[in-house]
């Protein structure tokens, strides 16, 4: 694998490191995509209706002979339910058709080992400087090389003013500049509902552990913080689109050693 720089805080660079093989997975975004779907499925909340809703009525058919419909109706007289078909579907205050379930499997599946190559394909993408551009991040440079390693340091910073000094030293402000452009407020549903603005993802930094610098980059627009053994799809590849720009610690970079490609990928890998 090729060696990239080690940058300080002030933007010097301070070394260099060679990157884990997990960096030379083959890019695969069917996968990714499948990875993507299934973890996202876990979030959703199962709904559906009262078992008995519509069917806690006394009807009941009055069979043939009578010039009427043969529905179930409600029995009793004087009343204004009294004569009205209940109990069964396509009727006033009946009940639904085909109601949802609320023991409807909504979880999708996913095979241990395909959800561990999404993930080592999406590390992959983010040094892959045609994907991150075509997910729609932008560089103040051409010639910056990716990925972005920056010493331990990064992991202790505890104010934004001192980790925006840092993007902007590593040429990044062009997109920090974007995200914020993208802020938009809602309001309606949305807005009930906790979801009150959008705002477009732009820097993921990984760390090996989080000293302070996860709530220097709360104030950001855009920026996110995660922890390289708790990595996921989701952070790599927000919306399933893989190229997340990243700004990765030099121990959290040391930490992908550990990770071994498959000889499956290593055939893909050689062969492509």
């Amino acid at each position: 694998m090729k060696s990239v720089n080690v940058y300080k805080l002030d933007g010097s660079v301070e070394g260099s490191i060679e990157l884990p093989e997990v960096f030379s997975a083959p890019y695969r975004p069917d996968l990714i995509h499948k990875a993507f779907v299934h973890i996202q499925s876990e979030l959703y909340q199962p709904q559906g209706r009262d078992p008995l809703a519509g069917m806690r009525v006394s009807a009941e058919s009055r069979g043939t002979g009578l010039g009427i419909a043969r529905l179930a109706r409600v029995k009793g007289e004087g009343t204004r339910r009294a004569g009205q078909a209940g109990g069964v579907a396509g009727v006033v205050k009946g009940r639904l058709t085909h109601p949802p379930r609320a023991e409807k499997v909504i979880v999708k599946r996913l095979n241990k080992k395909e959800k561990r190559l999404a993930l080592y394909s999406a590390i992959a993408a983010t040094i892959d400087k045609s994907i991150v551009k075509a997910r729609g991040h932008r560089l103040d440079d051409d010639s910056i090389e990716l990925p972005i390693v920056v010493d331990d340091s990064i992991e202790s910073i505890g104010k934004a003013k001192d980790l925006l000094n840092l993007l902007n030293a590593l040429k990044l402000s062009s997109d920090l500049e974007r995200a914020k452009n993208s802020i938009k407020k809602r309001s309606g549903k949305a807005r009930m509902r906790g979801r009150k603005q959008y705002i477009a993802k732009s820097v993921l930094i990984i760390v090996r552990e989080d000293k302070g610098v996860g709530k220097a980059a709360g104030s950001i627009p855009g920026v996110e913080v995660a922890r390289v053994d708790r990595l996921s799809v989701m952070h790599l590849a927000p919306g399933s689109h893989p190229g997340r720009l990243c700004v990765w610690s030099k121990g959290a970079i040391e930490y992908l050693r550990n990770i071994r490609l498959p000889a499956s990928m290593r055939i893909l890998r050689v062969s492509a």
